[in-house]
């Protein structure tokens, strides 16, 4: 069992900056893990990805080079680093532990959001 819980959303503008964090309680170092996150109206979607050991990560088109996505396994946190923000990344993002680095396939554990808006 895994619990996540985000943190670190908030109100900024366009172009600036924003760390996300996800704490785990339980074997959070066992899985790959993901963000992911809904804007209002629109269905989820993913937007990074993590190996469990780091060795790998991915990116959804839309934030590429902007969003660096990290883990720290020992204080069993991910981080999301989102740079030049947009509107458009207006959404309540979610982490989640993932069953397969290469799908977002109904993940077994997601944390409960945290709200991330970009004025213009």
């Amino acid at each position: 069992q895994v619990q996540l819980v985000e943190s670190g959303g908030g109100l900024v503008q366009a172009g600036d900056s924003l760390r996300l964090s996800c704490t785990a309680s339980g074997r959070m170092s066992a899985y790959p893990l993901g963000w992911f996150r809904q804007a209002s109206g629109k269905e989820r979607e993913s937007v990074a990805a993590i190996t469990w050991n780091s060795d790998n990560t991915r990116y959804a088109d839309s934030v590429k080079g902007r969003f660096t996505i990290s883990r720290d396994n020992a204080k069993n946190t991910m981080f999301l680093q989102m740079n030049s923000l947009k509107p458009e990344d207006t959404a309540v993002y979610y982490c989640a532990a993932l069953r397969n680095f290469y799908s977002d396939y109904e993940p077994p554990y997601w944390g409960q959001g945290t709200q991330v808006t970009v004025s213009s």
